[in-house]
Protein backbone atom coordinates (compact mmCIF):
# COMPACT_ATOMS: atom_id res chain seq x y z
CA UNK A 1 0.00 0.00 0.00
CA UNK A 2 1.07 3.72 -0.81
CA UNK A 3 1.48 6.19 1.74
CA UNK A 4 1.14 9.05 0.16
CA UNK A 5 -2.87 10.43 -0.16
CA UNK A 6 -4.87 9.45 -2.15
CA UNK A 7 -8.84 9.51 -3.17
CA UNK A 8 -10.50 6.05 -3.91
CA UNK A 9 -13.24 6.21 -6.53
CA UNK A 10 -15.74 3.18 -6.69
CA UNK A 11 -18.67 2.76 -8.89
CA UNK A 12 -20.87 0.71 -10.50
CA UNK A 13 -23.39 1.35 -13.54
CA UNK A 14 -24.87 -0.51 -16.65
CA UNK A 15 -22.49 -2.54 -18.87
CA UNK A 16 -21.62 -0.29 -22.16
CA UNK A 17 -18.58 0.52 -24.55
CA UNK A 18 -16.40 3.16 -23.16
CA UNK A 19 -16.66 3.64 -19.30
CA UNK A 20 -13.33 3.05 -18.19
CA UNK A 21 -12.29 5.67 -21.28
CA UNK A 22 -15.14 8.11 -20.24
CA UNK A 23 -13.82 8.17 -16.53
CA UNK A 24 -10.11 7.81 -17.02
CA UNK A 25 -10.20 9.95 -19.19
CA UNK A 26 -11.75 12.80 -16.65
CA UNK A 27 -9.11 12.15 -14.31
CA UNK A 28 -5.96 12.22 -17.01
CA UNK A 29 -7.66 15.58 -18.24
CA UNK A 30 -7.37 17.30 -14.81
CA UNK A 31 -3.83 15.46 -14.62
CA UNK A 32 -4.78 12.61 -12.19
CA UNK A 33 -2.27 10.29 -11.52
CA UNK A 34 -3.72 6.76 -11.29
CA UNK A 35 -1.77 4.54 -8.83
CA UNK A 36 -4.29 1.33 -8.55
CA UNK A 37 -7.58 0.17 -10.54
CA UNK A 38 -9.77 -2.80 -10.36
CA UNK A 39 -12.02 -3.12 -12.86
CA UNK A 40 -14.75 -5.99 -13.21
CA UNK A 41 -17.74 -6.98 -16.02
CA UNK A 42 -20.49 -8.74 -14.49
CA UNK A 43 -22.68 -10.89 -16.50
CA UNK A 44 -26.58 -10.55 -16.99
CA UNK A 45 -28.20 -11.89 -14.34
CA UNK A 46 -31.51 -13.41 -14.89
CA UNK A 47 -34.56 -11.35 -16.71
CA UNK A 48 -32.09 -8.59 -16.96
CA UNK A 49 -30.78 -7.47 -20.87
CA UNK A 50 -27.21 -5.96 -20.01
CA UNK A 51 -24.89 -6.98 -17.03
CA UNK A 52 -23.24 -4.62 -14.47
CA UNK A 53 -19.78 -2.91 -14.46
CA UNK A 54 -17.66 -2.00 -11.31
CA UNK A 55 -14.74 -0.30 -11.06
CA UNK A 56 -12.08 1.10 -8.06
CA UNK A 57 -9.62 3.38 -8.84
CA UNK A 58 -6.65 4.68 -6.67
CA UNK A 59 -6.11 9.15 -7.71
CA UNK A 60 -3.07 10.55 -5.73
CA UNK A 61 -4.59 13.38 -4.47
CA UNK A 62 -1.84 15.89 -5.03
CA UNK A 63 -1.89 15.08 -8.49
CA UNK A 64 -5.16 17.20 -8.76
CA UNK A 65 -6.00 20.79 -9.05
CA UNK A 66 -8.77 21.16 -6.55
CA UNK A 67 -10.19 19.49 -3.43
CA UNK A 68 -13.05 16.48 -2.82
CA UNK A 69 -15.32 18.38 -3.09
CA UNK A 70 -15.35 20.00 -5.97
CA UNK A 71 -14.33 16.48 -8.03
CA UNK A 72 -17.45 14.98 -6.97
CA UNK A 73 -19.07 18.23 -8.10
CA UNK A 74 -17.57 17.73 -11.29
CA UNK A 75 -17.71 14.07 -11.74
CA UNK A 76 -21.31 13.69 -11.02
CA UNK A 77 -21.70 14.95 -14.96
CA UNK A 78 -19.97 11.62 -15.93
CA UNK A 79 -21.86 9.71 -12.80
CA UNK A 80 -25.49 10.87 -14.49
CA UNK A 81 -24.81 10.19 -17.96
CA UNK A 82 -23.42 6.76 -17.59
CA UNK A 83 -26.15 5.98 -14.66
CA UNK A 84 -23.26 5.61 -12.41
CA UNK A 85 -23.81 4.50 -8.70
CA UNK A 86 -20.29 6.05 -7.07
CA UNK A 87 -18.86 7.25 -4.02
CA UNK A 88 -15.55 8.66 -3.67
CA UNK A 89 -13.08 8.91 -0.21
CA UNK A 90 -10.05 10.01 1.09
CA UNK A 91 -7.49 8.17 2.52
CA UNK A 92 -6.56 10.50 4.51
CA UNK A 93 -10.28 10.87 6.72
CA UNK A 94 -9.74 7.83 9.41
CA UNK A 95 -13.32 5.71 9.06
CA UNK A 96 -15.62 5.60 12.26
CA UNK A 97 -15.74 1.87 13.49
CA UNK A 98 -18.03 1.11 16.48
CA UNK A 99 -18.04 -2.45 17.78
CA UNK A 100 -21.06 -4.49 18.94
CA UNK A 101 -19.66 -7.23 21.33
CA UNK A 102 -21.34 -9.70 23.74
CA UNK A 103 -19.27 -12.20 25.96
CA UNK A 104 -17.37 -13.78 23.36
CA UNK A 105 -13.49 -11.72 23.92
CA UNK A 106 -11.12 -12.90 21.03
CA UNK A 107 -12.53 -10.72 18.03
CA UNK A 108 -12.76 -7.81 20.23
CA UNK A 109 -9.61 -8.36 21.72
CA UNK A 110 -7.96 -8.70 18.08
CA UNK A 111 -9.40 -5.66 16.01
CA UNK A 112 -8.42 -3.35 19.71
CA UNK A 113 -5.10 -5.19 19.22
CA UNK A 114 -4.67 -4.16 15.26
CA UNK A 115 -6.30 -0.90 16.41
CA UNK A 116 -3.62 0.27 19.16
CA UNK A 117 -0.71 -1.01 16.65
CA UNK A 118 -2.22 1.29 13.60
CA UNK A 119 -2.59 -2.04 11.33
CA UNK A 120 -6.23 -0.92 10.90
CA UNK A 121 -5.57 3.09 11.01
CA UNK A 122 -9.20 3.73 12.14
CA UNK A 123 -11.34 5.89 14.92
CA UNK A 124 -13.18 3.56 17.58
CA UNK A 125 -15.37 5.90 19.03
CA UNK A 126 -16.90 3.46 21.28
CA UNK A 127 -17.88 -0.17 21.96
CA UNK A 128 -21.69 -0.67 22.68
CA UNK A 129 -22.43 -4.22 24.90
CA UNK A 130 -25.27 -5.71 26.11
CA UNK A 131 -23.47 -7.26 28.65
CA UNK A 132 -21.14 -5.40 31.77
CA UNK A 133 -18.11 -7.77 30.82
CA UNK A 134 -15.80 -6.00 28.74
CA UNK A 135 -16.08 -2.43 30.30
CA UNK A 136 -12.61 -2.01 32.37
CA UNK A 137 -11.28 -3.62 29.13
CA UNK A 138 -12.24 -1.48 26.47
CA UNK A 139 -12.25 1.86 28.78
CA UNK A 140 -8.17 0.94 30.01
CA UNK A 141 -7.65 1.85 25.98
CA UNK A 142 -9.19 5.11 26.16
CA UNK A 143 -12.69 4.09 24.71
CA UNK A 144 -16.12 5.16 25.64
CA UNK A 145 -18.20 2.06 26.88
CA UNK A 146 -21.85 1.64 26.71
CA UNK A 147 -24.10 -0.75 28.15
CA UNK A 148 -27.31 -1.56 26.35
CA UNK A 149 -28.99 -4.34 27.86
CA UNK A 150 -30.96 -6.51 25.37
CA UNK A 151 -34.11 -8.40 26.94
CA UNK A 152 -37.07 -9.73 24.82
CA UNK A 153 -39.19 -7.02 26.23
CA UNK A 154 -36.90 -3.65 25.58
CA UNK A 155 -35.78 -4.43 22.11
CA UNK A 156 -37.06 -1.70 20.55
CA UNK A 157 -36.03 0.85 22.54
CA UNK A 158 -32.28 -1.34 23.22
CA UNK A 159 -32.06 -0.85 19.34
CA UNK A 160 -33.15 2.72 18.94
CA UNK A 161 -30.58 3.25 21.97
CA UNK A 162 -27.87 1.57 19.60
CA UNK A 163 -28.95 3.89 17.06
CA UNK A 164 -29.15 6.81 19.09
CA UNK A 165 -25.49 6.30 20.27
CA UNK A 166 -24.48 5.35 16.44
CA UNK A 167 -25.12 9.01 15.07
CA UNK A 168 -24.07 11.02 18.15
CA UNK A 169 -20.08 9.60 17.83
CA UNK A 170 -20.73 9.76 13.93
CA UNK A 171 -20.17 6.08 13.03
CA UNK A 172 -19.10 4.93 9.59
CA UNK A 173 -19.61 1.42 10.40
CA UNK A 174 -20.53 -0.94 13.16
CA UNK A 175 -18.79 -4.40 13.49
CA UNK A 176 -20.83 -7.00 15.36
CA UNK A 177 -17.47 -8.48 16.55
CA UNK A 178 -19.58 -12.08 17.92
CA UNK A 179 -22.73 -9.90 19.09
CA UNK A 180 -24.99 -12.40 20.00
CA UNK A 181 -28.52 -10.49 19.22
CA UNK A 182 -30.13 -10.27 16.23
CA UNK A 183 -30.59 -6.72 15.01
CA UNK A 184 -33.98 -5.14 14.27
CA UNK A 185 -35.18 -5.02 10.72
CA UNK A 186 -35.34 -1.21 11.37
CA UNK A 187 -31.82 -0.87 12.32
CA UNK A 188 -30.44 -2.63 9.63
CA UNK A 189 -32.98 -0.64 7.15
CA UNK A 190 -31.28 2.10 8.40
CA UNK A 191 -27.60 1.24 7.62
CA UNK A 192 -27.32 -0.98 4.52
CA UNK A 193 -23.47 -1.94 3.29
CA UNK A 194 -22.40 -0.33 7.03
CA UNK A 195 -22.88 -3.19 9.22
CA UNK A 196 -21.01 -6.13 9.41
CA UNK A 197 -21.18 -9.53 10.86
CA UNK A 198 -18.91 -11.91 11.78
CA UNK A 199 -20.73 -15.61 11.72
CA UNK A 200 -19.26 -18.50 13.46
CA UNK A 201 -19.93 -21.07 10.09
CA UNK A 202 -19.07 -21.44 6.35
CA UNK A 203 -22.77 -19.57 5.06
CA UNK A 204 -24.49 -21.04 3.70
CA UNK A 205 -24.39 -23.57 5.89
CA UNK A 206 -25.16 -24.00 9.15
CA UNK A 207 -26.98 -20.45 10.21
CA UNK A 208 -28.28 -19.02 13.55
CA UNK A 209 -27.31 -20.06 17.01
CA UNK A 210 -24.29 -22.98 17.83
CA UNK A 211 -23.72 -23.92 14.34
CA UNK A 212 -20.35 -26.10 15.60
CA UNK A 213 -22.40 -27.92 17.17
CA UNK A 214 -24.68 -28.57 13.98
CA UNK A 215 -21.50 -28.57 12.25
CA UNK A 216 -20.25 -31.18 14.52
CA UNK A 217 -23.57 -32.93 14.33
CA UNK A 218 -23.38 -33.04 10.70
CA UNK A 219 -19.64 -34.39 10.58
CA UNK A 220 -18.08 -32.10 8.22
CA UNK A 221 -14.90 -32.18 7.72
CA UNK A 222 -14.01 -28.63 7.13
CA UNK A 223 -15.38 -25.77 9.72
CA UNK A 224 -15.39 -22.00 8.69
CA UNK A 225 -16.14 -17.98 9.28
CA UNK A 226 -18.22 -15.77 7.48
CA UNK A 227 -17.73 -12.24 7.33
CA UNK A 228 -20.86 -10.46 5.80
CA UNK A 229 -22.90 -7.48 5.75
CA UNK A 230 -26.19 -7.53 7.87
CA UNK A 231 -29.97 -7.43 6.42
CA UNK A 232 -32.81 -8.24 8.18
CA UNK A 233 -32.69 -11.29 7.04
CA UNK A 234 -30.37 -13.65 9.66
CA UNK A 235 -27.02 -14.38 7.88
CA UNK A 236 -28.15 -14.25 4.84
CA UNK A 237 -26.39 -10.41 3.87
CA UNK A 238 -23.93 -10.34 1.04
CA UNK A 239 -20.60 -12.08 1.88
CA UNK A 240 -17.70 -10.06 2.16
CA UNK A 241 -15.04 -12.68 3.36
CA UNK A 242 -14.48 -16.79 4.00
CA UNK A 243 -11.83 -18.92 4.94
CA UNK A 244 -12.08 -22.87 6.45
CA UNK A 245 -9.96 -24.96 8.17
CA UNK A 246 -9.94 -28.79 8.08
CA UNK A 247 -10.92 -31.31 10.90
CA UNK A 248 -11.57 -34.56 11.38
CA UNK A 249 -12.93 -37.46 12.98
CA UNK A 250 -11.22 -36.90 16.29
CA UNK A 251 -12.46 -33.15 16.85
CA UNK A 252 -14.85 -32.77 19.73
CA UNK A 253 -17.25 -29.25 19.79
CA UNK A 254 -14.50 -27.81 22.03
CA UNK A 255 -12.12 -27.98 19.66
CA UNK A 256 -13.86 -27.02 16.90
CA UNK A 257 -14.70 -23.67 18.78
CA UNK A 258 -11.17 -23.03 19.84
CA UNK A 259 -10.14 -23.93 16.46
CA UNK A 260 -13.22 -20.98 14.75
CA UNK A 261 -11.83 -18.52 16.79
CA UNK A 262 -8.67 -18.38 14.98
CA UNK A 263 -10.06 -18.04 11.34
CA UNK A 264 -13.41 -15.61 13.04
CA UNK A 265 -11.14 -13.36 14.12
CA UNK A 266 -8.74 -12.76 10.23
CA UNK A 267 -11.74 -13.23 8.36
CA UNK A 268 -12.92 -10.58 10.32
CA UNK A 269 -10.40 -8.39 10.12
CA UNK A 270 -9.85 -8.97 6.61
CA UNK A 271 -13.13 -8.27 5.98
CA UNK A 272 -13.57 -4.69 7.51
CA UNK A 273 -10.15 -4.13 6.08
CA UNK A 274 -11.89 -4.37 2.35
CA UNK A 275 -15.07 -2.80 3.37
CA UNK A 276 -12.69 0.28 4.78
CA UNK A 277 -10.71 0.73 1.84
CA UNK A 278 -13.82 0.23 -0.49
CA UNK A 279 -12.86 -3.08 -2.12
CA UNK A 280 -16.27 -4.23 -1.65
CA UNK A 281 -18.92 -3.61 -4.30
CA UNK A 282 -22.30 -4.74 -3.60
CA UNK A 283 -24.35 -6.31 -6.82
CA UNK A 284 -27.63 -7.63 -4.97
CA UNK A 285 -27.19 -9.84 -2.12
CA UNK A 286 -23.30 -10.70 -3.91
CA UNK A 287 -20.08 -8.90 -3.82
CA UNK A 288 -17.35 -8.27 -5.88
CA UNK A 289 -14.47 -7.58 -3.48
CA UNK A 290 -11.32 -6.20 -5.50
CA UNK A 291 -8.03 -7.47 -3.24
Amino acid sequence: MHRERFYTLSASCPDRVGIVARVSGFIAEHRGWILETSLHAEPPREGEAIGRYFMRIEIRADSLPFHLAEFRERFRVIADELEMDWQINDSAVKRRVVLLVSKQEHCLYDLLARWQSKELDIEIPCVISNHDTFRGFVEWHGIPFHHVPVTSDNKAAAYAEVRRIFEEVRGDTMVLARYMQILSPELCAAYPGKIINIHHSFLPSFVGAKPYHQAYAKGVKLIGATCHYVTADLDQGPIIEQDVIRIDHSDSVEDMVRYGKDIEKTVLARGLRYHLEDRVLVHGNKTIVFR
